[in-house]
């Protein structure tokens, strides 16, 4: 039969015919191309082998939450490891899918250089075009997999928590079954009149003023003692720039709490030195209070973050050329108007990037806050819902899933935080120069 192939394409659809019907049909019977088409064979064979099992898993999947009361608590199927492997099912009929989908262009690609060369490929030359054209891919497919086993399944996974009801104290296996809830969860956070979405208006609200206020003076900060040590040019400027990078340098965890307790409001020793000055009569609520707390995360944070801009910003205004501030200065440009004209332009063309991923950096910087405050001061729904005055999302998840086992409305938060900050980091990568032109 495959002698009889016409170099005409006429018999095109009989190789798309056999390539659909079985993997690696169209290269054996039509192209004589044994080992490609052994080689998808077998792949497909294993596949139908696992069949049995694959509906086995979907099917656990789908019924999560069967009633399993008659069985001892033991030797019941715990819900989320029956949707973690249906997930992992699912990722291996979707690889399985594209194998397929590969296998049947790779059967029309051969034909394509049959009718064109007039000949059949033989195995050695089959061979070759494998470790040639497809070496790219066959060299990327491990890495693939490992992206889609350790990234994307677990994502998902988190993702589908959230259409779950996997809470404390009545969905927790192996006790109870988790159960599927659809959009209920996300009802709830966002339906207005209830303490959850009141606290998740509350916490996404402050989440994003703390995300741009801990950006933009860290950057401002940085830039400020940038240009004073630029234009003073002071022989001890080194020293002093080792002195300021020492916050950084230094664990977040340590810094935030060595400031958490000089920042105590009863016995701190701040308070206590402002007191003994006579500056204060009373203690001031560094902590306590939700409007100061909130201030004083944003005013630690500058302390802690200044550092790494003021460096960065050091390296890029050594980039410009000093022929520009000479030409500024001989046509009577004052410091100021060098600064606004010449030094803030030229920075920030080369730093908005790196400006927005601090963004979605600080937005996640779940130390800055959390070892600082721990969320508190508590308010009125944080009984309910476990969010403090000065929680982010970052750190209600946190709460959530380790304090009060609510994994369902912490995947609704996950979500929220995936699909806010995913385009920043999607649109800074796409204007980068090594995208746009395969370059570094």
């Amino acid at each position: 039969m495959g002698a009889s192939l016409a170099t005409d394409g006429s018999d095109k659809k009989k190789v798309k015919k056999a390539a659909l019907l079985f993997m690696g049909l169209g290269h054996i019977i039509h192209l004589k191309q044994w080992v490609k088409g052994a080689f998808f064979a077998v792949i497909e064979v294993i596949f139908l082998c696992f069949l049995p099992y694959i509906f086995t898993k979907l099917g656990d999947l789908i019924n999560i939450g069967k009633d399993q009361s008659s069985i001892p608590v033991q030797e019941r199927q715990l819900s989320h490891f029956m949707m973690i492997d249906g997930i992992v099912v699912i990722a291996f009929i979707i690889i399985f899918a594209i194998i397929y989908y590969l296998s049947v262009k790779s059967a029309m690609d051969d034909y394509r250089e049959y009718c064109i060369a007039g000949k059949f490929a033989d195995n050695r030359d089959a061979t070759k075009g494998i470790l040639g054209k497809a070496f790219p891919i066959i060299g990327l497919a491990p890495a693939l997999i490992l992206v889609v086993f350790f990234v994307i399944v677990p994502l998902i996974f988190s993702i589908t928590a959230g259409f779950t009801n996997w809470s404390n104290p009545d969905h927790i296996p192996p006790g109870n079954s988790i159960n599927w809830v659809g959009l209920e969860n996300y009802i709830d956070m966002l339906g207005g009149e209830s303490d959850w979405a009141s606290a998740f208006l509350r916490v996404a609200g402050w989440t994003i003023i703390w995300g741009l206020c801990a950006t933009f003076t860290c950057y401002f900060g940085g830039l400020i003692v940038a240009v004073i040590f630029n234009e003073t040019k002071l022989k001890i400027a080194p020293v002093f720039r080792a002195i300021f990078i020492l916050p950084y340098a230094v664990p977040n965890i340590l810094s935030m709490m060595v400031w958490k307790n000089l920042l105590n409001g009863s016995s701190g020793t701040v308070n206590r030195t402002l007191q003994a000055l006579g500056i204060i009569d009373s203690a001031i609520p560094w902590l306590s209070d939700v409007t100061m707390a909130r201030i004083t995360c944003i005013l630690i944070n500058l302390w802690a973050g200044f550092p790494y801009f003021m460096m960065l910003i050091a390296g890029q205004m050594t980039a410009i050329s000093a022929d520009i501030f000479e030409a500024a200065s001989i046509d009577g440009a004052n410091k100021f108007q060098v600064f606004k004209n010449i030094t803030l332009p030229m920075v920030l063309y080369q730093t908005v990037p790196l400006i927005i991923m601090s963004f979605t950096h600080n937005v996640n910087n779940f130390g800055a806050v959390f070892f600082l405050t721990g969320g508190a001061p508590n308010v009125a729904s944080t009984t309910t819902t476990g969010a403090g005055g000065t929680d982010i999302v970052v750190s209600w998840i946190y709460k959530l899933t380790m304090d009060q086992m609510n994994y369902k409305n912490a995947s609704v938060l996950a979500m929220f935080v995936f699909v806010v900050l995913a385009p920043f980091a999607i649109i800074n990568f796409m204007n980068t120069k090594s995208f746009k032109e395969g370059e570094l």
